[in-house]
């Protein structure tokens, strides 16, 4: 039921009838999360039931989820209004366990008997089988009637009109025959065992799928439901963590899971971040240090006070963006959808005609059949045209469930976002995993990306104007005081307080700042940044040549200080390339990707810092304002490159905009993160070729499933119709084809990283 926390947060659970198989599960999750307000939904075809979370009572209410489900061929109910079943009130047996226990129970003996004993003919055994499918027809196949009827009333047909027709077929024709007396073959067995079949395959088809989603049902249980807050008094009061509000106090103890998002207020100590980030090794937390829901407090107790709560938190987020990859339709599904939408009436036609045939030209039609039976096996065929011709339409029916075609993509797409998320890589969507796969060209920002991120200014040097290299940094630093900018915080923080009063600052962006300064009494226009932005303005900055040269050598930023129309001063900021660079890119050279450096820095600084990585000299774009990085990206795009960018800053929003593929790292502003395709948890670049080879392996999968789920429909509706297929052995086919499907899927859970090759 309902649980309410102010306005917080609003989760209910459903049962859902009309569910036989994952690709029913899917349909349900898109049609709850269609629904304005919800959050996340989860699916759980063996329990028959949904969770749905969404933001608050104002937002949603059950009926528009009751209607949505109704809208898609399924019915909901809430389990307190659900009238009892034989699966529902008999915990055992619910779900998928009915069909496959007692269905089971009485299939197996049916077959000893027929095919064993052979007493199929002895009018007790037909009586017998009779008492026996009876109940396996009405009670295990109510499932797939109640599945097909909802299709039906929706003008739509899938798998469950299939077996519907089809066992219904091979059970009505035999209770015509046993009470009509015929003295021939009857298909009780066969009814019952299609059923109990079909629900085997999709009972151990929901586990494999299970396991497929493991890594999400791990982020949804990370987070503890009890907290323990501090009162004003200082008192401690274990809490639901559904009554934390922001700025609430948070007593951690060492081994405590955190409860939800917050910065350390009193303490220091390690943080297990790797449920998150997939980083094995403790991070260390000081004062004023970000603490994330669901990771775990080492070594020593920490005070934590609350920042985001509920939805806000990190953790919520990034099960959302799961949830929604794994709902998502990549573009390669398409084909597979346009298919499966005409596929049912195609295989009805199908299997009405091969009843014909059976039923009009039987001697021809077991001549042909035995004939491919030399070739291929022996086949069982009925001996009497009408029996023949209800026996092959079943059969054909069975074995063109178009159930594996429906699975065959979102279940890998479930596999590998899961596989992502397990090693730090949010994958926003399907189509996201199938640019992924196709990217031929990776094309990196500099500061953040390639490099720390951690800027330091090393040196100033004055140039003219009367000013002291004091005096140089005390001006820069106070007019960079005003930007957020990387570069402008190394600046300012390199400079002890105080800092002197400036006017009408401005930022020009991916160019510098400029504004006003008092300097002895008189009132001065001052710049700080690129100098080519400088000589753009034409300021000179003929005679620093040597500093230059010195400081773009060792891979260091240069920004100019200029006071009206002259160059004052010059200004080194050095930031520290990262550990992984090299290696990360040689790993996409490996892979066969082309890799590019694009920087506003100059063409020295950006070329040092190129070859520390291992990019080669003619891939690097320097001096590149933010919107001139679009450009180069049109460029490469025209030249047929499919390109990916990697970056970080706010002015990478545009650029991870016009990308093929966005990649933003963890430390990105908010604007690169909503720009971007996929997310890195980590701030390194380690994850870019991991997320590329799995997005690669997904699409292979993909490929792979469909490739198979054509295949198996394609050679096994002919196989039916000409008589070498039974009912029973599509049953068993069809099971086969979707755990084959699943499991080719459940490959991607243990996805190995790329190694680098010297």
């Amino acid at each position: 039921m309902g649980t309410v926390a102010g306005n917080r947060a609003v989760e209910v659970e459903l049962l859902v009838s009309g569910m036989t198989c994952s690709n029913c599960a899917r349909h349900v999750t898109e049609a709850l999360r269609q629904v304005p307000g919800v959050t996340s939904a989860s699916v759980s075809v063996e329990e028959g039931k949904a969770r749905v979370q969404w933001q608050s009572r104002e937002v949603a209410s059950e009926e528009l989820l009751f209607k949505a489900l109704n809208q898609a061929g399924y019915e909901g109910k809430l389990p307190a209004s659900a009238k009892g079943s034989l699966w529902d009130e008999w915990s055992p047996l619910q779900g998928w366990r009915f069909n496959v226990v007692i269905g089971s129970a009485v299939t197996i003996p049916l077959m000893f008997m027929e095919w064993v004993l052979g007493v199929g003919m002895e009018r007790w055994y037909q009586w017998l089988s009779f008492g026996l499918a009876t109940p396996i027809q009405l009670i295990g196949g109510l499932r797939f009637y109640h599945g097909a009827y909802r299709q039906l009333s929706n003008k739509q047909a899938g798998m469950d009109t299939l077996v519907s027709l089809g066992s219904t077929a091979a059970y009505g024709f035999s209770v015509w025959g046993l009470f009509a007396g015929w003295h021939s073959h009857l298909y009780f067995m066969d009814s019952a065992a299609i059923i109990t079949l079909l629900s085997i395959g999709h009972w151990l088809e929901a586990k494999a799928s299970a396991q497929a989603a493991a890594a999400l049902k791990a982020l949804l249980r990370l987070a503890p439901e009890r907290a323990i807050r501090l009162n004003a008094d200082g008192k401690e009061e274990e809490v639901a963590v559904a009554q934390l509000s922001p700025e609430d106090l948070v007593r951690l103890r060492p081994g405590n899971q955190i409860p939800t998002d917050g910065i350390v207020h009193e303490g220091s100590g390690s943080v297990d971040e790797s449920m998150l980030t997939g980083e094995s090794l403790p991070v260390e937390k000081e004062r004023g240090g970000k603490l994330y829901a669901g990771t775990i407090n080492q070594d020593r107790q920490l005070t934590m006070r609350v920042t985001g709560v509920g939805e806000q938190t990190a953790l919520s987020q990034i099960i959302q963006v799961v949830q929604r990859a794994q709902s998502s339709r990549a573009n390669i599904q398409r084909l597979g959808d346009k298919i499966s939408n005409v596929f049912v009436p195609i295989v009805v036609l199908l299997a009405l005609a091969s009843a014909l045939w059976w039923g009009f030209a039987f001697e021809s039609a077991n001549a042909f059949s035995q004939w491919l039976g030399t070739i291929f096996w022996n086949a069982h065929t009925p001996s009497s045209p009408l029996a023949a011709a209800i026996y092959h339409f079943a059969a054909v029916l069975i074995i063109a469930c178009p159930c594996a075609m429906g699975i065959a993509t979102p279940i890998a797409i479930m596999a590998g976002t899961n596989a992502a998320a397990k090693v730090g890589i949010l994958i926003r969507d399907g189509i996201a995993l199938e640019k992924s796969g196709h990217i031929s060209a990776v094309l990196f920002d500099k500061t953040g990306t390639l490099t720390m991120g951690k800027i330091t200014l090393v040196s100033a040097e004055r140039v003219g104007g009367g000013l002291t290299t004091g005096q140089v940094r005390h001006l820069a630093a106070s007019l960079a005081a005003a930007s957020t900018h990387p570069l402008s915080r190394a600046v300012a923080v390199a400079q002890t307080p105080p800092l002197m009063p400036m006017e009408n600052v401005q930022e020009i962006r991916g160019s510098g700042l400029m504004g006003e300064a008092l300097l002895g009494g008189t009132k001065s226009f001052a710049r700080l940044g690129s100098l080519a932005w400088l000589r753009s303005l034409n300021i000179k900055t003929e005679g620093s040549e040597a500093f230059i040269a010195k400081w773009s050598a060792e891979a260091a930023t240069i920004l100019g200080l200029s006071l009206n129309e002259e160059l004052v001063g010059l200004i080194a900021l050095k930031d520290q390339i990262k550990a992984h660079s090299r290696e990360v890119v040689q790993q996409l050279l490996n892979s066969g990707k082309t890799v590019y450096l694009v920087t506003g820095d100059s063409v020295a600084t950006a070329e040092a810092v190129a070859q520390a990585a291992g990019i080669p000299k003619e891939n690097v774009f320097a001096e590149t304002r933010p919107e001139k990085k679009v450009e180069v990206i049109r460029a490469l795009q025209k030249k047929g490159e499919r390109v990916a960018f990697v970056g970080d800053g706010i002015n990478d929003a545009p650029a991870l905009t016009q990308a093929d593929l966005g990649i933003a790292m963890s430390n990105a502003s908010d604007a690169a993160r909503n720009a971007s395709d996929i997310i890195l948890l980590r701030a390194d670049i380690e994850g870019v070729p991991d997320a590329l080879a799995l997005a690669q392996g997904t699409l292979r999968v993909i490929k792979q499933n469909l490739f198979w789920a054509f295949f198996y429909n394609a050679t096994g509706v002919p196989l039916a119709m000409f008589g070498l297929f039974s009912p029973i052995m599509g049953a068993v086919a069809m099971g086969l084809s979707d755990l084959l499907l699943v499991g080719n899927a459940l490959r991607l859970r243990w996805f190995v990283k790329p190694t680098v090759k010297s």
